[in-house]
């Protein structure tokens, strides 16, 4: 019986499935109770070839290939849909999510709704190797999300859910990236059962960030929707309009001053 599952989205990432897979089990309190599951998006980079391995040698892993659809969300939904545990841990192939922090999320889930992964913590502290433009992102990103949520860190990938939760949540965005977010604000995850776990955000040794400028319109995008979800459409306008007077009058007055 599993009562654990671990889910990875992946595209082109055969080179970290293995010391992902063999630092998790090492690592895992319950191995023989933890299910791990890759969602990949037809790389055909050796990903099921490897996977088959690690099978053959006793991990308890899967592959799901997507060859129709594609994007990060929409493999995470898969994953957890697809899932036969109760607690559900997501996080990312390339190992900037440390797997020997899931035994913690795990614990955590057993009497809380939503864990998060949080990288702004004192605890902890980013890789000295994470580029400038990277944190600088990140730290906007957070900023423009703070009115949805009050968890430290909505734009982590690196969380966990009870299956319940999943299951309830409503109009989820399958085409966002962020989904951690887009289940915070669509599941009904109460407020009171939102733990965190810190961890240290590692950097990427082995493929390419799937981060672009693409990505980061379809989270503007994102934002927008979920705003719209939470306060509706009448207070967004509002809100909108004041701001926009906000600006005309603030540069008035900065007019006036060089005046």
């Amino acid at each position: 019986m599993v009562d654990f599952s671990v889910i990875v989205p992946a595209f082109h990432e055969r080179a970290n499935i293995r010391p992902l897979t063999t630092r998790l089990f090492a690592a895992l309190d319950e191995p023989k109770n933890t299910e791990l599951i890759f969602v990949d998006d037809n790389s055909r980079d050796g990903s099921v070839e490897e996977v088959e391995n690690l099978k053959a040698e006793g991990y308890n892993v899967d592959i799901i290939v997507r060859t129709k659809e594609r994007g990060l969300s929409s493999a995470v939904i898969r994953g957890f849909t697809d899932a036969h545990g109760k607690y559900l841990v997501c996080m990312d192939a390339d190992l900037q999510h440390p797997p020997e922090r899931v035994p913690a999320f795990f614990h955590a889930l057993k009497s809380n709704a939503f864990v998060l992964g949080t990288r702004y913590s004192p605890e902890v502290s980013m890789d000295k190797d994470w580029p400038l433009i990277r944190r600088v992102i990140s730290a906007g990103a957070r900023m423009l999300a703070r009115p949805l949520t009050t968890a430290s860190d909505p734009m982590s990938g690196f969380f966990g859910i009870q299956k319940d939760y999943v299951l309830k949540a409503k109009n989820v965005n399958a085409q966002g990236f962020k989904i951690a977010l887009d289940l915070l604000i669509k599941a009904e995850i109460p407020t009171t059962s939102i733990a965190e776990v810190p961890f240290s955000f590692g950097v990427r040794t082995v493929g390419e960030s799937k981060l672009t400028g693409k990505v980061m319109v379809y989270y503007l995008d994102q934002l927008k929707e979920l705003y719209f979800y939470k306060f509706g459409a009448v207070t967004c306008v509002l809100v909108l309009l004041l701001s926009a007077v906000l600006a005309v009058l603030s540069l008035v007055w900065l007019v006036s001053l060089v005046l």
